[in-house]
């Protein structure tokens, strides 16, 4: 039997591959340069934006920290400072690491993520990977499980942006992948819009509100 932590050993690397195949579609390669759904985003940042989420996994997976811990993947979107921040303005997504990564090419995205799926599988599968991993940009950790929902997080939503920003349908993900992104999501909206607003948008059309988790 699996121990919490490794609840999500199995569906990352599901995620990831899902995420893969759609980076490799051709409408990504056509529209590479063109606006996304996203404001100031190219369709190819965008698409680097969510191919480094596996990147990140293999880089920080292995890695031991001394950060300290968070309890829940709940806890780093509530003190994210970008969920209450907003949307970046255009000199700032310019300025970002997505934009300049699209600048180097699909070949290289591709190449990439490719390597890194290996490399999160064999961590995962292998022993390698650790029980505490660090979120460096953050200044904190979270429990291996805590943190690959938060990459699976952004795999589903970066996903249907990605679908959505060149015309083709978002990828169905399997239960194990979406389940718990739709759970931590159900979670962020509650506490940040009242249940309230809840109940009413998935019950009561005529009075649906703005449940945004972020």
């Amino acid at each position: 039997m699996s121990r919490p932590v490794d609840a999500l050993d199995a569906s990352f690397p599901v995620a990831a591959s899902i995420a893969l195949d759609l980076i490799r579609r051709p409408e990504v390669s056509e529209r590479w340069s063109r606006p996304s759904a996203l404001p100031h985003l190219s369709v190819g940042a965008l698409a680097c934006h969510l191919g480094r989420q596996t990147v990140h996994a293999a880089h920080l997976l292995p890695m031991s920290t001394d950060l300290p811990l968070l309890e829940s993947a709940d806890g780093h979107y509530e003190r994210a400072a970008w969920v209450t921040e907003g949307s970046p303005d255009e000199e700032s997504v310019a300025a970002g690491p997505d934009e300049a990564e699209a600048a180097q090419g699909l070949a290289r995205l591709r190449a990439r993520s490719v390597l890194a799926l290996k490399e999160v599988d064999h961590l995962l599968s292998g022993g390698g990977a650790r029980d505490v991993v660090p979120i460096p940009w953050q200044g904190w950790a979270l429990r291996r499980n805590d943190f690959l929902l938060t990459r699976q997080l952004e795999i589903v939503v970066h996903s249907d942006d990605l679908a959505v920003s060149v015309g083709v349908p978002t990828p169905v993900f399997p239960a194990e992948v979406f389940d718990p992104v739709r759970d931590l999501l159900v979670r962020l909206a509650v506490r940040r819009r009242g249940q309230s607003a809840l109940i009413s948008a998935l019950s009561r059309s005529e009075r649906a509100q703005d449940i945004s988790a972020f």
